[in-house]
């Protein structure tokens, strides 16, 4: 914990840094003051929904709460994050949910590569039956749930070549995240899958060290990943969320109409940034396309041959999360919600 404590403490000292976004008299003469750290950089729109968290957050609360925002990963990586908000370091954080399957394999069932068919259907199940079910299992190990950020529908950029089916992925370097299920599916497709932090990915792939990585074209395009792997391919494989928390202790520690003002915030910075999402997708194709990206769409029929094949891994595949996690997802995917 000695880092997240020393990087706090330059972080306060200085007041205001690049990425902390707080007004700071308002963060000097606020009677609460929450702190947010999370790993993205500040065009990112899940910081965007941070944004608006703090802006409802501190008018409502007439300037008694005041929030600090640190932001491009300056407090930690995903895991160590969640790690101070177990502890208290910090107050509140939206890290990828599969980075949660470190603790509770619950927390890897929504990240099974086409495990969503659209959007729509991957939030109705968040915000309905299986979000809930999947809070209670947070509560356990830690952390109070408080909603959903998104983080998009993953997509393959790389430096070789184009991918419209699986042989195109054949002997490919890609950077993942830490998470079993897309490394094993990756493999099953031929590639050679390679975990490390997302901050590492863009000097990675400049550097040879992997030839492609796989995000949200939000992430794509804010983090200039085109720049070094040009081929940007929509397989759409896998549907990613962040995960809201904060730590209970913290939580209940707020007045009843304050914690009331938290899950509301929270919810309006969700709904901020699917506004943002709903207009920046077709955005980040032109940007990408004007800036030398070469961006194919994959047609149903050839996203249905990338399903077919991870369908050959599928009793693996379910064999790595939570069995129960597994049924009460299908069960809110099929009823939508």
């Amino acid at each position: 914990m000695k880092f997240g404590f020393q990087n706090l403490g330059k972080a306060l000292a200085t007041t205001v840094l690049v990425g902390c976004t707080f007004a700071s008299g308002i963060a000097y003469s606020a009677e609460y003051t929450l702190r947010v750290a999370h790993g993205n950089n500040e065009q990112f729109h899940m910081h965007k929904a941070w944004e608006k968290f703090k802006e409802v957050v501190e008018a409502e609360s007439k300037g008694e709460i005041a929030v600090e925002i640190y932001a491009n990963g300056q407090m930690g990586e995903d895991r160590e994050l969640l790690e101070f908000v177990q502890d208290g370091t910090i107050d509140l954080n939206a890290s990828t949910v599969a980075v949660l399957a470190g603790w509770d394999t619950a927390f890897a069932a929504s990240e099974l590569p086409y495990m969503f068919p659209d959007r729509a259907t991957a939030l109705a199940a968040l915000n309905g039956s299986y979000g809930e079910w999947l809070f209670k299992r947070a509560e356990e190990i830690g952390f109070k749930g408080l909603g959903w950020f998104e983080t998009g529908f993953r997509n393959i950029n790389n430096s070789v070549r184009p991918i419209y089916k699986p042989e195109d992925l054949d002997g490919i370097k890609i950077r993942t995240m830490q998470v079993d299920a897309h490394m094993a599916a990756f493999r099953h497709l031929g590639a050679n899958p390679t975990p490390m932090a997302f901050g590492e990915v863009y000097s990675a792939l400049q550097q040879g060290v992997v030839d492609a990585q796989e995000n949200p074209l939000s992430a794509i395009v804010t983090s200039r990943l085109y720049e070094v792997a040009p081929f940007v391919s929509l397989t759409n494989h896998v549907y990613s969320t962040h995960i809201v928390v904060m730590n209970p202790d913290r939580f209940e520690s707020l007045p009843e109409n304050y914690q009331d003002l938290i899950l509301r915030a929270v919810k309006e910075g969700e709904a901020h940034q699917q506004a943002i999402i709903a207009k920046e997708e077709q955005e980040m194709i032109a940007i990408l396309e004007k800036e030398g990206g070469k961006v194919n769409a994959l047609s149903p029929e050839e996203i249905k041959v990338f399903q077919d094949r991870i369908s050959e891994i599928s009793a693996d595949l379910k064999g790595m999360v939570d069995p129960e996690a597994y049924e009460v997802l299908r069960k809110a995917v099929e009823n939508k919600g």
